[in-house]
């Protein structure tokens, strides 16, 4: 039997009765912060284990789930604090929101251009085949977060969700549906007629080089999940395809999709989308590789970069 006192970090309005004193049927060493999450939930159930954010008294970093209250470095009648962190949502739900949103915009303009245009609009194979394209990845995308994702964190703050849906929702929905389904790029446009965008090789090879891009990193995520086995965070170093050079050829891949799309098009707002994208896959890309190298060190593979081979 441990006990361990856990006091409030800040408000916690949803347990107003802290400091509480819990009691735990176990040691030290097999007690860990999860128990201590779930034994604070009993006490208040609207306080789930998601929103709570564990630490050592005095200490601001938090506690991982798995970490036992003997590595904590808490004893029996030790003391932790808890803050609240908010309301939570589940990570898949945030992939869900974000990708479904330019699933419902791309339609609305591709079909209804009369709404937003003045007229209709006589769609040329360009626009025909990109619109195709933008639908298929983010089916894709829908489909691998329900059946192929593990997720190694459980949930965000639901304050988070906007900014994170905005990112799709405005960038690869509305800023880049508007002008690419608009009259300017329609069967009938100078900035079509008689161009490359036109031309049915030049289309063809930009979607044989977007289906190697979106196949590519679909097997990426297929590897990173035989990774982690079912309701662990377990991690291990990936090694096959894509993964000699880099640590996240996923990102690699994802990046080349969306600069195929840019490049057939040539739309501003598309290769606004590449950048803003490719910046955040870079910072997610390097604080992956670093954790890789932290945690495996020497036995890490030193030649690997982060997202783009032998140059970041």
């Amino acid at each position: 039997m441990v006990s361990v006192t856990v006091s409030a970090a800040g408000r916690v309005p949803l347990a107003r009765g802290l400091p509480i004193i819990i009691d735990l049927d176990k040691t030290t060493e097999g007690a860990t912060v999860a128990d201590v999450k779930a034994a604070i939930a009993a006490k208040f159930p609207r306080f789930y284990t998601a929103r709570q954010r564990v630490c050592p008294k005095g200490e601001k970093k938090p506690l991982s789930d798995e970490t036992s209250l003997q590595d904590a470095g808490v004893a029996d009648g030790g003391e932790l604090t808890v803050k609240d962190m908010g309301p939570q949502v589940n990570w898949q739900t945030v992939f869900l929101v974000e990708y479904t949103g330019p699933l419902f915009i791309h339609p609305i303009f591709y079909y209804f251009p009369k709404l937003f245009y003045g007229g209709s609009v006589q769609h040329s194979m360009l626009q025909e085949y990109v619109y195709t394209l933008v639908m298929l990845h983010f089916i894709k995308r829908l489909l691998e977060t329900v059946f192929v994702h593990r997720f190694s964190h459980g949930t965000m703050p639901f304050s988070n969700l906007i900014r994170n849906a905005a990112h799709y929702w405005f960038l690869s929905g509305l800023f880049l549906a508007f002008p690419i389904y608009s009259p300017a790029y329609s069967a009938s446009s100078p900035h079509i007629l008689g161009t490359r965008r036109n031309e049915p090789s030049f289309l063809l090879g930009g979607i044989a080089l977007w289906l190697f891009a979106e196949l590519s990193n679909l097997h990426c995520h297929l590897a990173l999940r035989a990774l982690r086995p079912p309701g662990t965070k377990a991690r291990a170093i990936p090694y096959g395809y894509g993964f000699a050079l880099v640590s996240c050829p996923n990102y690699f891949f994802e990046t080349l999709s969306w600069v195929t799309i840019a490049t057939m098009t040539g739309s501003y707002s598309a290769w606004l989308f590449v950048a803003v994208g490719t910046w955040i896959m870079i910072v997610w890309a390097q604080k992956k590789h670093k954790a890789y190298k932290k945690e495996f060190g020497k036995a890490y593979p030193q030649n690997r970069t982060s997202i783009f081979p032998f140059i970041l």
